[in-house]
């Protein structure tokens, strides 16, 4: 055959080739359209600089596609030497690819194999192109690519019908032609079948042109029949299907009359339903909205009352420092109004941030026991549970606290009774301290009482009752809480809890 209609042919096989055009490099697709026109040089030039470019950004299946194709274009004009040495660069360069699979090895080497026997079948060289056909027989199955094994049947009937073994390439193009045909791929079928024949024109074989070229007729006829088979499968399918559609509509039709009637009674219902649902919706806004100024006006109320309270005391703070502080009953007075300064100014500023500190816990908490010491009674063990380890934390906030609750365990622990301190991690950023003593259980009744201020008329000389109260105004302005431990039953615990 002459050159341009093995050129055809080349231009043929790019165009089946398996990346798509928004795959391929811009020098990949130049050398397509090159070889196209016929420019066989210009095309393997661009070809191999499209392979060099590949291999260097590491895609060895690019590398490959584009080797092979320039070691094809070498073969068309007869360099075979230059054309076999490519190959093994290529080959060597899919050895080199250590990040492979295996399969995606043996579907790399398919078509670098398949050049070379393409060069022995142009070559005449019988036992060679036989040797290579079944080393792709290995690669092919090795890959598990179902197109690779089509492609190695199609080059196996090629191979057949060059060297004149008919019989034996009717067997294998069938084998093909039923796999084709079994997922009705008509249009490759055919493909199949013209590219054979143009084949056999290339290579001169009359009997390779009339075996395919009678197998095509008789093919034709067959797929023609079969379309029209599907095609009238296809069309008693839609009639027996619509006949269905039909029957069921029909008997959904009585049922549908019945339902649309009582839709119609349900949505009279619905709608009595929903003007009663709107009436008392209007009435909650109307109450809501009332009682968000009550409780605005409340708000408001609390604060004037805390920044009065606060400037009584802060009024009557000169006046009784110039009293006798060692008096019991002035004391009390002092403390009251300093606690009443510390609970107002906590109330009034409790979305303020506090700052924090990483403290180291086993020395912190050995410094708060040691200021009680001297407080408690005869006999009564002071116990330490910290790790070694730091946490964060606003140290004036928690110190005062922990003081407060340390204090009155001391007050309320009897005689050989015991004292703890516990610091225990909760989570990644919750932990908790916890003071606990054996003295008297607080009744469940009183156990949220403690914590509220000005409940009671008290003795201020025994005590005002505020600690409590400012201890979880800290704890809630530091984002915690400070709380009892129910199921504590062998005195009082006492749960500080922090988030770091």
């Amino acid at each position: 055959m002459s050159r341009k209609v093995v050129l055809l042919l080349f231009s043929l096989f790019l165009a089946c080739a398996p990346m798509d055009a928004q795959q391929k490099s811009d020098l990949w697709q130049r050398a397509e359209a090159e070889a196209a026109n016929g420019r066989t040089v210009s095309a393997r030039s661009l070809f191999l600089r499209a392979s060099k470019d590949y291999a260097a950004k590491g895609q060895t299946a690019g590398c490959v596609e584009c080797g092979a194709k320039a070691a094809a274009l070498y073969s068309i004009e007869n360099k075979y030497q230059e054309a076999f040495e490519l190959l093994r660069d290529l080959d060597h360069t899919i050895s080199q690819n250590s990040e492979l699979k295996p399969d995606e090895v043996a579907a790399l080497r398919y078509p670098v194999t398949r050049e070379r026997m393409n060069m022995y079948l142009r070559m005449h060289r019988g036992e060679r192109v036989l040797e290579q056909i079944d080393i792709m027989e290995r690669h092919a199955n090795a890959s598990g690519d179902e197109a690779l094994k089509n492609d190695l049947l199609y080059n196996k009937a090629i191979y057949y019908y060059t060297f004149g073994q008919t019989a034996l390439g009717n067997q294998v193009f069938q084998e093909m032609a039923t796999k084709l045909m079994a997922s009705k791929e008509y249009d490759k079928m055919e493909d199949v079948y013209k590219t054979l024949i143009a084949n056999g024109r290339k290579s001169g074989s009359a009997n390779m042109v009339a075996q395919a070229y009678s197998g095509y007729i008789a093919w034709k006829d067959s797929v023609n029949a079969l379309k029209a088979a599907d095609e009238t499968r296809a069309l008693k399918d839609q009639i027996a299907a619509g006949e269905a559609s039909i029957a069921e509509r029909d008997d959904a039709l009585a049922s549908r009359t019945h339902i649309i009637i009582g839709l119609c009674i349900l949505l009279a219902i619905l709608a009595g339903v929903l003007v009663v649902g709107a009436l008392l919706l209007l009435r909650f806004i109307y109450l809501t909205r009332k009682q968000k100024k009550t409780i605005r006006m409340a708000n408001e109320n609390n604060a004037l009352k805390a920044k009065f309270i606060s400037n009584i005391s802060a009024q009557l703070s000169p006046t009784l420092q110039r009293l006798d502080s060692q008096k019991p009953e002035v004391k009390a007075l002092q403390d009251f109004a300093t606690h009443i300064q510390t609970l107002s100014g906590l109330e009034t500023n409790i979305d303020g941030t506090v700052e924090k500190e990483e403290i180291n816990l086993p020395s912190y908490c050995e410094g708060i026991m040691d200021q009680i010491r001297g407080k408690v009674r005869s006999g009564v063990a002071l116990n330490i549970d910290a790790p070694k380890m730091s946490a964060e934390f606003n140290k004036e906030y928690v110190t005062y606290i922990l003081l407060h609750l340390l204090g009155n365990a001391a007050d309320f622990t009897p005689e050989g009774g015991h004292i703890w301190l516990d610091f225990k991690k909760r989570g990644a950023h919750k932990f908790q301290f916890i003071v606990s003593n054996t003295g008297p259980v607080i009744p469940e009744e009183k156990r949220e009482d403690v914590f509220k201020p000005f409940l009671e008329v008290r003795d201020l000389t025994k005590g005002d009752g505020l600690g409590l109260p400012i201890c979880r105004q800290m704890a809630v302005k530091m984002n915690g809480d400070l709380c009892i431990d129910p199921e504590f039953t062998k005195g009082t615990r006492f749960v500080l809890s922090l988030v770091s």
